[in-house]
């Protein structure tokens, strides 16, 4: 197949894309218009592969998507806003190019022909929940800019396949570590910060729950229900790693060899959600399954952020202090 990955310079993105060049014989066309968590290094080593192409765009740009889509089969669009914290800050951003952008996707991907249309979101659409596991028929009740964009976002490409039969399938993961995350992210930040010598921020209690994934099991998740999912369906990917807050930052602090005065207590962010946990069985029936322990993926992503300073210090000033 020839793919377009929206967002593809991206953490995600970028991590998805040379899973498939190295498992797959398609040919990948990456359009992302680099914003501040876009980095053409993420894909550096990408750029002598010939099945490899990468256009600068915003999915904004209807006649930028437009000139550049035709003749490819399937769309893998990853492109969003993401953080949380930055969606508080100005929303705006983040319904122009979830909604707005993914509005734009499908619609082009529609006139097109396109024969696969892969969205990819996120667990935290469904909110908070104290005991149990979503699953992907429960409503949607989002709690952050962020996530409202992005259940909106979920409902557009679901509209376009039951209003003009686009061949939609959804994913929504749980959050997730590993090579190439914007120093932004929690785990990131928080190995970064520390490297440099500076205390981390611990909000509120600490006690907010995560399901954490590695990743490349995301990567390897998400390219199955690409190639096996069901058109119209929403397929869960998580790994069942719950850990808290508090216990990542220890995790992070042993590694490391530091201490409780690396750590500083701040204020609860607004509308902070307590627990995510999502069910997964339809991924899994699919027959995917995380390959790495979570011990096994944060050892292998902590050394990452050690033997990597050459890639994260310049992004470092791009972070503002939380």
């Amino acid at each position: 197949m020839k793919l377009f990955v929206t967002g593809g310079a991206g953490f995600i993105g970028s991590n998805y894309v040379r899973h498939v060049l190295a498992s797959t014989d398609d040919e990948v066309t990456v359009f992302d218009a680099l914003t501040y968590a876009g980095n053409l290094e993420n894909l550096k080593d990408l750029d002598d592969d010939p099945r490899f192409r990468f256009v600068h765009g915003d999915i904004c740009d209807r006649d930028a998507v437009g000139a550049a889509l035709p003749g490819h089969d399937a769309v893998v669009h990853f492109a969003a806003e993401s953080h949380v914290d930055r969606s508080l800050l100005d929303p705006d951003v983040f319904v122009r190019t979830n909604c707005s952008g993914t509005n734009v996707m499908c619609d082009i991907a529609t006139r097109v022909g396109v024969e696969r249309f892969l969205h990819i979101s996120t667990d935290e659409v469904y909110g908070s929940i104290e005991e149990g596991s979503f699953t992907e028929t429960d409503p949607l009740q989002p709690r952050s800019p962020y996530s409202a964009a992005k259940a909106g976002s979920d409902l557009i490409a679901l509209a376009y396949h039951e209003t003009y039969e686009l061949p939609v399938v959804i994913t929504r993961s749980s959050n997730q570590f590993g090579p190439y995350q914007f120093p932004e992210k929690l785990i990131p930040f928080f190995v970064t910060t520390l490297l440099e010598g500076g205390q981390v921020p611990l909000y509120g209690d600490g006690l907010n729950v995560r399901d954490w994934l590695f990743v490349e099991d995301n990567c390897r998740g998400v390219d199955l229900v690409l190639r096996e999912g069901t058109v119209g369906e929403i397929y869960n990917v998580g790994a069942g790693n719950e850990r808290t807050n508090r216990e990542i930052t220890d995790t992070i602090l042993a590694a490391l060899g530091k201490d409780e005065s690396s750590v500083r207590y701040v204020e609860d962010r607004l509308g902070h959600d307590r627990r995510y946990s999502i069910a997964t069985e339809k991924s899994r029936a699919l027959g995917w399954s995380p390959e790495r322990t979570f011990e096994q993926a944060i050892d292998e992503t902590i050394r990452w952020y050690v033997d990597h300073e050459w890639w994260w210090q310049p992004l470092r000033a791009r972070v503002k202090n939380r």
